[in-house]
């Protein structure tokens, strides 16, 4: 594991603004989620020694930070939520503000090794679909615990009808990025590996996939890291024409 004396620094990201910790350290920083308030931030985090910064993943909100930070030199690890809510229950600790946030996000990422990976930027783009896809299905969510309360059959059918222009958005955004996805051989190589590994459904596989590969993560990733429901869609759409496996 990498020492715990390296100095990290954990950011906690929001629409408006990035609340930075430096771990073991009292001093807190908030700076705009702008384009001054990156250049100001990165300023602050290489004079400062910090040698790896963590950044919660929250929607999108922090990839313009991220990707300044890397342009800039920085050694950026992008965590997913469940990552650092996992590492509070281990460590008993709560987070009750995003300042806290930020320092429980700087003491998980202080226990990571450095990325293994450099980031793939042909996957950049993908991971802004996937979101699209993700809040898709929270849409589809809301629609169906909607209908449960729903008893009126006009109203019923009017949601029925969203719920199925949905799911035929969702169906062919899994598509269009299946198809992203096997346009490089090893890209689609890669996907197939992550599938033929039990207990990750689809939402599982496209998330580690993409958001993992993307975020500079070590690979492959664990089949722990994330689960979601497992319909098949976009398994099926990779494993068609998968590479044989010889020996299998």
């Amino acid at each position: 594991m990498t020492n715990i004396t390296t100095l990290v620094a954990g950011i906690d990201t929001a629409k408006d603004k990035l609340d930075v910790a430096v771990h073991g350290r009292p001093d807190r920083l908030q700076v705009a989620n702008t384009r001054a308030g990156w250049r100001r931030l990165s300023a602050i985090l290489l004079k400062a020694g910090v040698a790896r910064i963590g950044v919660e993943a929250s929607g999108g909100y922090e990839r313009g930070v991220v990707a300044h930070l890397r342009a800039a030199g920085c050694a950026v690890l992008v965590l997913q939520p469940i990552q650092v809510r996992a590492y509070a229950r281990m460590h008993l600790r709560r987070a009750k503000n995003d300042q806290l946030d930020a320092g429980l996000i700087a003491a998980c990422v202080a226990t990571l090794d450095p990325p293994a990976v450099e980031p793939d930027a042909r996957l950049a783009s993908l991971a802004d679909a996937l979101t699209f896809v993700e809040q898709i299905e929270e849409d589809i969510a809301r629609l169906k615990v909607r209908l449960e309360h729903i008893q009126q059959p006009r109203l019923r059918r009017m949601v029925m009808a969203d719920i199925a222009r949905l799911t035929a958005r969702r169906r062919a955004e899994l598509a269009r990025i299946a198809a992203a996805l096997r346009a490089h051989p090893d890209l689609a190589t890669r996907l197939h590996l992550v599938l033929s590994v039990p207990g990750i459904g689809e939402a599982g596989s496209r998330s580690a996939f993409i958001n993992v590969t993307q975020q500079c993560r070590s690979w492959p990733p664990s089949s722990r890291a994330r689960q979601g429901p497992a319909d098949g869609r976009l398994a099926t759409a990779f494993r068609h024409n998968a590479p044989a496996r010889h020996g299998a």
